[in-house]
């Protein structure tokens, strides 16, 4: 239509809807975190000071500012200005979040969704697609391809209510269908312990992708004449992201093949603590290269 878009989510795949946020369009606070959007002016709601003291408000206010400075430079460059993004990513995690525990608490109901997938999937290896989905009062969906085993499976997974959280961990879970066809995973009845990982990779990859793009991505305006050099950024931010999801989940292997229901939630976010420790570490390099 010839108009410029924010980069709120993600090139080539869906954003997370505008009406999401609250009424004038602003992201909905974090219910886990009591915190706001990524909004410059947005800030944590803090303990009380002692008394005599006070706490600096403005560092709040602007603890996004140096990652969203970096990574818009980044997508302006056309994923050309490599150093830009490592520094987004390593400050995302390092200051903005508070460090990797911090941004991995920060994913909210990402996490919740992700327990729920792991468990599905652990299910399915360990005592069938058929007992799976009975479990679920799914059982219609025996049978039927993979991608509308998923479909249903969604509000389970992750249900929505409304929330920027909920919104993410909901675009991430439909971005992983997409994306299992091209992985090769076509048959739950086959499920290895490598699709598995592939399956979680996907989905973790793409929720820490919207949560960054969401904080520090917003304020980036993408127009006709440079969707082109957006999507080359865009996949080397996945890609980027993927690696370091990769490497979490492959020191977590043990731990996925043995998982049981009671610790799927453990052991996502030690996944999600593991893999922002990775990042801030990549991106640390990225940006010092």
């Amino acid at each position: 239509m010839g108009t410029s878009s924010a980069f709120g989510g993600q090139l080539g795949g869906s954003l997370i809807p505008s009406w999401l946020g609250g009424e004038d369009g602003t992201p909905v606070a974090n219910p886990d975190l009591n915190q706001t959007s990524s909004d410059d002016n947005a800030s944590q709601e803090v303990p009380s000071a002692p008394s005599g003291r006070t706490i600096p408000q403005e560092i709040e206010r602007n603890q996004f500012t140096s990652a969203r400075t970096n990574f818009t430079g980044f997508a302006s460059s056309g994923g050309a200005d490599r150093a830009k993004l490592g520094r987004a990513v390593s400050r995302y995690i390092a200051s903005s979040t508070g460090g990797a525990k911090q941004a991995a608490l920060r994913m909210g109901t990402s996490r919740s969704a992700g327990a729920n997938l792991a468990r599905f999937l652990s299910e399915v290896r360990t005592e069938g697609i058929q007992h799976a989905l009975n479990t679920l009062n799914l059982s219609e969906y025996a049978g039927r391809p993979i991608e509308e085993v998923f479909l249903g499976l969604a509000d389970f997974i992750c249900p929505v209510n409304g929330t920027i959280d909920e919104g993410i961990a909901r675009s991430a879970f439909i971005e992983t269908i997409i994306d299992m066809g091209d992985a090769g995973i076509t048959d739950l009845n086959l499920l290895s312990a490598d699709q598995m990982q592939t399956v979680m990779e996907l989905y973790i990859t793409h929720t820490i992708e919207a949560r960054l793009c969401n904080d520090i991505g917003t304020k980036i305006t993408i127009k006709p004449d440079n969707i082109a050099a957006f999507e080359v950024a865009h996949d080397q931010l996945h890609d980027f992201l993927r690696g370091g999801v990769s490497d979490a989940l492959t020191h977590a292997r043990a731990d996925m093949e043995s998982l049981t229901f009671e610790h799927a939630m453990q052991f996502i976010d030690s996944v999600y603590e593991q893999a922002f420790g990775l990042l801030q570490t990549l991106g640390e390099k990225e940006a010092n290269r």
